[in-house]
């Protein structure tokens, strides 16, 4: 028996999907990328809610957290279609009420700008983001770093999510005139 014979009947493992009857010949890689973009995304909302309750907010989800953050950002009130637009999120209502929980927590401000409400973070919403940001150094960064985290390949995948993200939102204006 020679060290082939074993394998040599089994099917090519072929790429590492979570759905195969998706996988499109000449597009398995896109199949492969979204198996990993779901892994991402999963591990990624896993990390936010984690840190956050590391950093003293152990009830708040993945779009809270990121909703806080976005609010926080530049220190400029926002509105609810700016949040909805930055985060890509199209139902409002999800946004409206982790708006909500957040400023009953003591997170964010709301303030009427004619027919508009802002959101701003407040001094404790600061905080918060601060707290985060020093819990993501110490479990994220840190490790990052050890790895040897090369900023240039990150920002280049940051840039191929973004144009990639067009592509499923044209997919989806497209799925939606059928």
């Amino acid at each position: 028996m020679t060290e082939d014979e074993p394998t040599k009947n089994l099917p090519p493992l072929g790429p590492i999907v979570s759905s195969a009857h998706l996988v499109a010949e000449g597009a398995a890689q896109l199949s492969e990328f979204e198996f990993g973009l779901t892994l991402a995304n999963n591990a990624f909302h896993r990390w936010i809610v984690r840190g956050m309750a590391a950093a003293g907010y152990p009830d708040l989800g993945a779009v809270d957290v990121l909703i806080v953050h976005t609010v926080n950002h530049r220190d400029r009130a926002k509105k609810l279609a700016d949040i909805c637009l930055v985060l890509n999120i199209e139902d409002t209502h999800v946004v409206t009420y982790a708006l909500k929980k957040l400023v009953k927590l003591g997170l964010v401000s709301s303030d009427k700008a004619g027919k508009e409400n802002l959101f701003r973070a407040t001094e404790a919403g600061v905080r918060a983001c601060e707290r985060y940001r020093q819990v993501r150094a110490e479990c994220l960064i840190r490790s990052f770093e050890a790895l040897g985290g090369d900023q240039a390949k990150i920002g280049e995948l940051a840039g191929a999510l973004r144009l990639l993200s067009g592509l499923y939102d044209q997919a989806a204006r497209a799925a939606t005139s059928l």
